[in-house]
């Protein structure tokens, strides 16, 4: 099966060359030896805005050849909680080939997650991440997965069950990258107040104090049920720490303040 993009030339530019030179003004040279990731959280808006941040933090670590890619269901579309196996995802920058054999290994110990392409079809999340893996990693293969919310046992257990998988798969190395904004539509103060309880919990590799904080608080962090299942799975896969890369919000590229979006870039290793 050909994925085919849903907002090319919306989120970011619809041509190959025009993608590429956007995307590469985004990631930083950085020193030639990168921390391994196990886990990161990278941001998922329109390149003008959450570029800065995607960029800063996919290229501050080193990545696997595979990247299992979570992101929220914006659309509601689909299983709430979707793989997909086979084929291959065409962007502007290239093919992204889905890593089958992991895919197919992470299905079949997986609880909840079901094969379905519906909820991938028009979901952007993951789309928006693969130009940058694709500039830093030539060849990289995905693992693209959506989620619904459930509850903390649910995201827990398909952490759990993804890390027995990828180490019983690996075959080169593996990044789980959880597709995620933070709040949306506050005004700046509002908006950092909220997302550093949030990224405090990220940080102390608590996925329940994230997924509480986010009811306690109305955090309206949309792709908070990724990073709580990456936190648990990279956890298991060994993790002990976080770092904080980068912060910023769509004022900073707007100049309107009152109403802005977060965006955060954490690696987890």
């Amino acid at each position: 099966m050909i994925r085919e993009p849903a907002v090319s030339g919306q989120f970011y530019p619809g041509t190959g060359q025009s993608l590429r030179k956007e995307v590469e003004k985004y990631i930083s040279k950085g020193p030639a030896s990168k921390p391994e990731a196990i886990g990161i959280v990278s941001p998922h808006a329109g390149y003008i805005y959450s570029g800065p941040v995607a960029g800063a933090v996919l290229s501050s670590a080193s990545l696997g050849q595979t990247c299992v890619i979570i992101g929220p269901n914006h659309t509601g579309l689909g299983k709430p909680f979707s793989i997909m196996t086979e084929g291959v995802w065409r962007l502007p920058s290239g093919d992204a080939e889905i890593d089958t054999r992991l895919a197919k290994a992470i299905l079949s110990g997986s609880s909840y997650l079901e094969e379905d392409s519906g909820a991938h079809r028009s979901e952007h999340s993951v789309e928006v991440q693969i130009p940058f893996l694709q500039a830093l990693k030539p060849g990289v293969r995905i693992v693209p997965i959506v989620l619904a919310e459930a509850d903390i046992q649910a995201y827990r257990i398909i952490g759990k069950e993804m890390a027995a998988a990828i180490r019983s798969a690996n075959s080169g190395g593996v990044t789980i990258i959880a597709s995620s904004d933070m709040t949306h539509y506050e005004s700046r103060e509002s908006a950092k107040a909220k997302d550093s309880i949030a990224i405090k919990a990220i940080l102390g590799l608590d996925e329940k104090g994230l997924a509480d904080a986010v009811g306690k608080h109305g955090i309206s962090m949309c792709g908070y049920v990724p990073v709580c299942v990456m936190l648990a799975a990279a956890k298991e896969l060994g993790a002990k720490g976080a770092k904080l890369v980068k912060y910023a919000t769509s004022g900073d590229a707007s100049g309107d303040y009152g109403s802005v979006v977060g965006y955060a870039g954490i690696i987890v290793y």
